[in-house]
Parts: C-alpha cells; sequence; structure tokens
C-alpha cells in the first residue's frame, strides 16, 4: 500500500462499541482484551454523583460531579445518555466521545440496555450495539460464585436482575454467546472490523474515489 492511500485511510469516524450483558457473562474480560489490543480505542468515562470508593482515579474510573453539576449538564443537553441509580446519578458526557470520535478513534461503552436505548437515539449510525450472553443459566450463577466477589444475597439479586437484562436481547445488533472466551473473543473482533469498513465511516473514500475519475 502507497503511503498516500495510507495517510487517506486514516482519515475515518471512529465507531461506539456498546457492550452489554447480565453480570456475570465475561464483559469485563472482553472488553478488557479489545481495549488492550486496539490502541486506537478507548474506554468511555462516565460523570457520577456518588463519592469516588478507595482507588478510583478522576477521569479515569468516572468524573465525579455534584449534582447540581449534573442537572445543569442535563438541562443543557451535555450526556448522551444518563440514568438515576438509587441517590446518584450516571451519564456520558457527549463533549469527550465526540472528540474521540472526530480524532478516528473507537470508544467503547460498558452500559445496560436502558443507556443503550438513549445512545440509539443520540448516536444513529456511529453505534453498533452487542450484547453478551451466557451458554446456561447454571453456567451464570456458576461464574458468580466463582469470582467470589459478592455475598450469596447479592449472587441472588443479580441471577433475579439477568431474566429482565436478557429479555432486551433483541434490541443489540449482534449476540455473543460467551461459551468459550476465545471463540467469543474472535466474534467481537470479527464485528469490530466489518463495522469499522463499512463505507459510510469511510471518510477517505470521497477523495480517493474522486482521483479515480478524474481526467
Amino acid at each position: 500500500m502507497s503511503n498516500k492511500l495510507q495517510d487517506l485511510k486514516k482519515n475515518r469516524r471512529g465507531l461506539m462499541v456498546v457492550l452489554s450483558s447480565p453480570s456475570g457473562a465475561g464483559k469485563s474480560t472482553l472488553t478488557r482484551r479489545l481495549l488492550e489490543e486496539n490502541p486506537n480505542m478507548v474506554m468511555s468515562v462516565s460523570a457520577t454523583t456518588r463519592k469516588p470508593r478507595p482507588g478510583e482515579r478522576e477521569g479515569v474510573d468516572y468524573y465525579f460531579i455534584s449534582k447540581d453539576a449534573f442537572r445543569r449538564m442535563m438541562d443543557e443537553s451535555e450526556f448522551l445518555e444518563w440514568a438515576k441509580v438509587f441517590d446518584n446519578y450516571y451519564g456520558t458526557p457527549m463533549a469527550p466521545v465526540e472528540k474521540a470520535l472526530g480524532e478516528g478513534k473507537d470508544v467503547v461503552f460498558d452500559i445496560d440496555w436502558q443507556g443503550a436505548q438513549q445512545l440509539t437515539q443520540a448516536a444513529g449510525d456511529d453505534l453498533v450495539k452487542i450484547f453478551i450472553l451466557p451458554p446456561s443459566h447454571r453456567e451464570l450463577e456458576r461464574r458468580l460464585h466463582t469470582r467470589a466477589q459478592d455475598s450469596d444475597e447479592v449472587i441472588a439479586h443479580r441471577m433475579a436482575k439477568s431474566a429482565d437484562e436478557i429479555s432486551h436481547w433483541a434490541e443489540y445488533d449482534y449476540i455473543i454467546v460467551n461459551d468459550d472466551l476465545e471463540t467469543a473473543m474472535d466474534e467481537l473482533r470479527m464485528i469490530v472490523g466489518a463495522e469499522r469498513a463499512k463505507r459510510h465511516r469511510q471518510l477517505w473514500l470521497g477523495p480517493f474515489i474522486k482521483s479515480l475519475v478524474q481526467r
């Protein structure tokens, strides 16, 4: 490939990749590997009104802001999506995402089906939604117990919630059943690769085609 064509191909609009799943389906592992393999891909950082937990970093884990600041951003339509969870607000600021997309970077979102619905309305053609499923109900429960992160009560709550989350599978563009991690990762790579190659995301094609037909 010529250097000129290589430079042209750098002019692309980034992709918004939503990954959703019930807790324990393996989404976090797949997301981490996807980011490790793609230096031109970044994780979307949400804003929240809750207090930082030990070890959490401003601008890396969350943007920690006041409720007044959050409401102001809501009023000024500065969020791509937002939700109130118990007594705190969570939302995706629009400006950092638009900046990354404009630079040709892909942005990954770890959000639930409600956030995905809001992003669908806000993002249009920039968005691809992927839902990660476990191979069975029993395996999902086993994985939650194996993680040893939650009490039996919390696990029971997560399992009860999973049925509602899974019921929204048809709202997504792609479904990956994470029975085998390597197979699931291969499917994720193929989806991202195909979506990146779509014509409307290749901003370099217009000038390139024009150069081909000029006499």
